[in-house]
């Protein structure tokens, strides 16, 4: 019986290892397990604004877990600060590894703006007041090239074979990653004054 016990704490252990590793792995994850911890939400540190439908949760997943204190302390700032008031300029959380962009601006005619994707940084997008709407579309979907990738301010620009338009306001954030292309900052109707949290992630 004492043997059968130990079996039993040791198997216990063991599991719980497997599922400790399992829990800081998420590329292993199925969908479900995925949708879990996604929906959860524990990852946006009690920030109550909505993800957007659009965020990839296993890329994410994949992402956040890879450095998950940069991701914890961007969204820590999100929460922690009143976006309607802040400055528009640029702050430094850890430097060039995690830094916040605040701009105002009017929402442009599609013609005037282009497609954009970044190679060294994730984008956490977010509208805290007006509204816009933002392109979405895959990078593999590159069609004419607009101008070429520039290192040093880690962007491309081009047009794209196929795209969707998203609303994007108050309600809901993006994340956009290398893989995602995208053109903010839209008219939805009119021309209309948009004021933009842009959280820039590195990519290790």
């Amino acid at each position: 019986m004492k043997k059968l016990f130990i079996k039993i704490m040791v198997l216990s252990i063991l599991s719980g290892l497997a599922g400790s590793c399992g829990d800081t792995d998420p590329s292993g994850w199925t969908i479900k397990e995925t949708d879990k911890w996604f929906e959860k939400g524990e990852w946006h540190s009690g920030w109550t604004v909505k993800p957007d439908p659009t965020i990839n949760r296993k890329t994410f997943a994949v992402y956040y877990f890879s450095n998950k204190e940069r991701w914890d302390a961007a969204f820590a700032f999100l929460r922690d600060n009143d976006l309607s008031k802040l400055e528009t300029k640029r702050y430094d959380i850890d430097g060039d590894n995690l830094y916040v962009s605040v701009s105002e601006y009017i929402t442009k005619n599609e013609e005037d703006a282009r497609y954009e994707a970044h190679k060294k940084y994730v984008d956490i997008q977010y509208v805290v007041n007006g509204q816009e709407l933002i392109g979405i579309a895959s990078i593999s979907s590159k069609k004419e090239l607009l101008e070429s990738y520039d290192a040093t301010k880690d962007i491309e620009f081009f047009t794209v074979n196929k795209e969707i338009n998203y609303k994007a306001n108050s309600r809901n954030f993006f994340i956009f990653f290398p893989a995602d292309a995208h053109r903010p900052g839209l008219k939805d109707g009119e021309n209309s004054p948009v004021r933009k949290i842009v959280v820039k992630l590195k990519v290790d």
